[in-house]
């Protein structure tokens, strides 16, 4: 994620800094700095000289952020030029949008910091429709999750949470299954592991445990493997009909 990072740059390896990746134009840069900022558009403003964190994304957006607050001191939502040089001995930024016509004048006094950071595009693949929707469509197409699988049960209560769907599989294995709509992370395992034991106590039988979701991190993967657990990935679901009556919890296998 961290590409680069300069420590206290000199006015010289800050412009650098700035000139290299404002031009490959695909990291997010943030500079910690004393600053002069100064705006010029529709209206006009100017920001004391203090410390900012100045962030320009990747699609030419910027922000100048204070030491307090959710709101920017100054930004623009798209430039249309970046670009960077030295001006009575301090380095400049100059942010400049055509339409409407708007500039931003950053003078760094003293850097502190600055870096470039990768970021992934997209935060991950969540499934439509909510968790409650999740459920009820993969209780009437089980065979998304497992061929064979059979749901007894949806949002089962026991005494450590409800149970998403409580199921046996083609072999007539107990199966508690673990749902999320995004990326499952370590919280899932632990949450399933806690249900898988409890079933187990509960009834006396083999139970496996299974999460289904659209993706996973590598830890909760990891995590799963060690308990013994069982991921099954989901990225679609069937339309969602009307319920109807699920077999009982007690009918056997």
């Amino acid at each position: 994620m961290l590409r680069d990072q300069v420590l206290d740059p000199t006015h010289e390896e800050l412009i650098a800094f700035l000139d290299e990746h404002l031009r490959a134009g695909r990291a997010l840069v943030q500079v910690v700095a004393e600053c002069e900022v100064l705006y010029h558009g529709r209206a006009a403003s100017v920001a004391d000289a203090g410390d900012y964190v100045v962030m320009l994304k990747a699609d030419g957006s910027l922000q100048v952020h204070g030491y307090k607050g959710v709101k920017p001191v100054n930004w623009q939502p798209q430039t249309d030029d970046l670009r960077v040089g030295l001006e009575d001995g301090q380095p400049v930024l100059l942010a400049e949008r055509r339409s409407p016509e708007e500039l931003v004048r950053i003078v760094f006094l003293e850097t502190a910091l600055v870096q470039a950071l990768d970021l992934r595009e997209h935060a991950g693949f969540v499934l439509m429709g909510s968790e409650a929707e999740m459920q009820r469509a993969l209780a009437r197409a089980p065979e998304l999750i497992e061929p064979g699988l059979t749901v007894l049960d949806r949002e089962l209560p026991i005494d450590v949470g409800g149970i998403d769907l409580f199921a046996r599989d083609a072999l007539g294995s107990l199966v508690v299954v673990e749902l999320k709509r995004a990326k499952a992370t370590q919280e899932a395992v632990h949450q399933l592991e806690r249900y898988v034991t409890r079933v187990r106590e509960l009834t006396g039988e083999p139970v496996r445990g299974v999460l289904a979701a659209p993706t996973i991190t590598k830890p909760a993967l990891a995590a799963l493997g060690r308990a013994e657990l069982a991921f099954r990935e989901v990225t679609a679901l069937p339309a969602c009909e009307p319920a109807t009556a699920q077999p009982s919890l007690f009918e056997p296998p």
